[in-house]
């Protein structure tokens, strides 16, 4: 409802007064929603989860905490959040490689070091957040995954990985629980240290395609000179 001014009828109307709730604000709620988002993975990739408050996702996104605090009530559902709208469709679409190309190990291979690669340029935050909040020894990150989705997802990838070596399609050496790891080693390592090889005459020059080149080499064929 609008108001006139009663000192002067010919004014244009009053406008409303604001009602409690969702903060006013020249960004629309899903574009606000997603870059406090952004902001909170990026810190969470500088300085971790446990260090990073929620005041300080607000400071760093420029909002007051009341306005971060309509949209995440606490870290732990921001986190939920995240995991649920950033994280989770990576995973799903770890499964579709694997189900996209089931009877062949070295495609499947390529495919996922292709994926981590494409992840990991398109979005600056995924090398270090997932270092540290995955393979690290008390992540955080990692820990809330198994809370919500359990094991079956890795489970379902390993059984796969070893029934390949049953039937004499995979290296019988290669450990299975290894694989992620080794695909993130052999490639956001190297992504990473990019930024120091600026001035480095052998390196200076290799980009994110060169890494995925290198990677897959090595995990299809290995070290050994083809015959």
């Amino acid at each position: 409802m609008v108001t006139r001014n009663a000192d002067n009828p010919a004014a244009p109307p009053e406008p409303p007064a604001r009602r409690p709730g969702r903060p006013s604000g020249s960004v629309n709620g899903l574009e606000q929603r997603n870059r406090l988002l952004d902001t909170a993975l990026q810190l969470f990739s500088r300085q971790g989860i446990v260090e990073t408050p929620l005041s300080a996702i607000a400071h760093e996104a420029g909002v007051t905490p009341a306005m971060l605090h309509y949209y995440f009530k606490t870290r732990d559902q921001l986190l939920d959040v995240l995991i649920e709208e950033r994280i989770q469709p990576r995973r799903a679409a770890i499964s579709k490689i694997f189900d996209a190309n089931a009877g062949d190990p070295v495609t499947i291979i390529t495919r996922l070091v292709e994926g981590v690669m494409k992840a990991a340029t398109e979005d600056p935050w995924f090398p270090a957040f997932w270092m540290r909040e995955v393979f690290s020894d008390n992540g955080v990150l990692r820990q809330r995954i198994q809370q919500r989705y359990g094991s079956l997802h890795q489970q379902s990838v390993l059984d796969c990985i070893a029934r390949w070596q049953a039937e004499g399609r995979l290296n019988r050496d290669f450990e299975p629980s290894l694989l992620f790891m080794t695909i993130f080693g052999l490639t956001i390592l190297p992504l990473i240290a990019t930024k120091t090889w600026q001035n480095d005459p052998l390196r200076s020059k290799l980009g994110p395609a060169d890494i995925a080149r290198h990677a897959i080499a090595i995990l299809s064929g290995g070290v050994s000179p083809k015959p």
